[in-house]
């Protein structure tokens, strides 16, 4: 992962509290805690997330399941995004594509995003995913995602039901 000190250089942090507003909200991500995923390190425009291999999270062959790790890929992304925004932002991922180069095969999958280039609205970011057997990394996937800076939407969870709040629809819209 991209060293604290060289990452403060080349982005500017927003929110000095940024690292722990990382983890606060990956902790909310019930799906994460659900397949298991921790997010390991938290840097300026970085973040590693580890999951173990657990069976249920296997396709047939017995490989982590593409969709897995196209999820911890877009997580990544994301946090790493998360990590320059300002204290009433949030992001959202626009798109991603992800590149499976290997099956991934191990007994640990970590993904390390970073980001290439911060915008004002819109973010790029990669992640490269590794799959760890036997004590050594192997990449499996690589992805680009474009994240969407949401200026004034809290990174909280949103009730659908109140009127008057700024929850996104279904369709992306206020």
């Amino acid at each position: 992962m991209t060293d604290a000190a060289d990452a403060d250089v080349k982005y500017r942090v927003s929110n000095p509290a940024y690292a722990e507003r990382v983890r606060a909200s990956f902790g909310r991500q019930a799906f994460m805690g659900f397949i298991g995923a921790e997010i390991a390190e938290v840097a300026p425009g970085a973040v590693e997330i580890r999951l173990p291999y657990r069976a249920e999270l296997a396709q047939q062959h017995g490989f982590f399941h593409g969709g897995i790790v196209g999820t911890i890929a877009d997580n990544a992304c994301g946090y790493a995004s998360f990590s320059l925004a300002d204290a009433a932002s949030s992001v959202l991922t626009v798109e991603y594509k992800l590149n499976l180069m290997a099956p991934a095969a191990g007994d640990l999958l970590i993904a390390r995003g970073r980001v290439l280039r911060p915008g004002r609205t819109l973010v790029v970011a990669q992640a490269d995913v590794f799959a760890v057997r036997e004590g050594r990394e192997k990449q499996v996937a690589t992805a680009l995602a474009t994240l969407m800076l949401m200026a004034g939407m809290a990174d909280e969870p949103h009730d659908q039901s109140t009127p008057g709040n700024k929850s996104l629809g279904m369709d992306g819209t206020p």
